[in-house]
């Protein structure tokens, strides 16, 4: 209940969704509270790192439950957990997102599709880099191995946090290589402070959210 949720849902054209604009033409984005705070960070790494991805499920299925009424759902036939790189995938023991996916699936009935793209490229971890240095290092690391899968579908697409998004972009890349293919986004978490790539060469911070980060 003491969570900062962010309420996307009850906003059209939200910011998150803009945000994601300025990377990829996606329909929709949405994401359940900030990454804000010991009780948020609490969560991710628990569901990400400690051995309890079921607490991910629980807290999916009640936002699914929430985005139900706004109709969120009703234009979209199915979703595709963000891929980790089995290297990493066999040392946590478990992917998160397909977790989330599950949570949205006890409550949707939407089929998950789970082998429909790959991740080729097992990439160093993005904490300590900027937005531009994100993007560069998740560039081509997703393959998609069957579009006739998901042609002429409104794919969603799952992740655990929204940080900059490169990830996620780099994924609905390769999932647009399908004909014909929509996508949006749906995340647990949100960063509070973006780093938007300015340039190839330059990054700026920018204060998408209205929250500014917690040092």
């Amino acid at each position: 209940m003491n969570l900062p949720f962010t309420n996307y849902h009850t906003v059209e054209h939200n910011i998150l969704e803009k945000h994601f604009w300025e990377l990829f033409p996606i329909e929709k984005a949405v994401s359940m509270f900030f990454h804000d705070g010991e009780n948020a960070r609490k969560i991710i790494y628990n569901i990400k790192y400690y051995g309890r991805p079921h607490v991910g499920t629980y807290l999916a299925s009640i936002y699914a439950d929430t985005l139900k009424e706004s109709l969120f759902f009703d234009d979209i036939d199915a979703i595709i957990p963000l891929p980790l790189h089995w290297r990493k995938q066999l040392k946590r023991g478990y992917n998160q997102s397909y977790y989330i996916a599950k949570g949205i699936k006890n409550v949707t009935g939407l089929p998950i599709l789970n082998n429909v793209v790959k991740r080729v490229g097992n990439n160093t971890s993005q904490t300590r880099f900027n937005a531009h240095q994100r993007m560069e290092n998740v560039k081509d690391i997703f393959h998609l191995k069957h579009p006739e899968k998901i042609a002429g579908k409104h794919i969603l697409l799952v992740d655990d946090v929204t940080t900059t998004g490169a990830t996620l972009v780099s994924c609905a890349k390769e999932l647009a290589k399908a004909p014909n293919v929509r996508i949006s986004i749906l995340t647990l978490a949100v960063a509070s402070r973006i780093a938007v790539p300015a340039t190839e060469t330059e990054y700026t911070d920018v204060l998408v959210y209205g929250i500014p980060l917690m040092e």
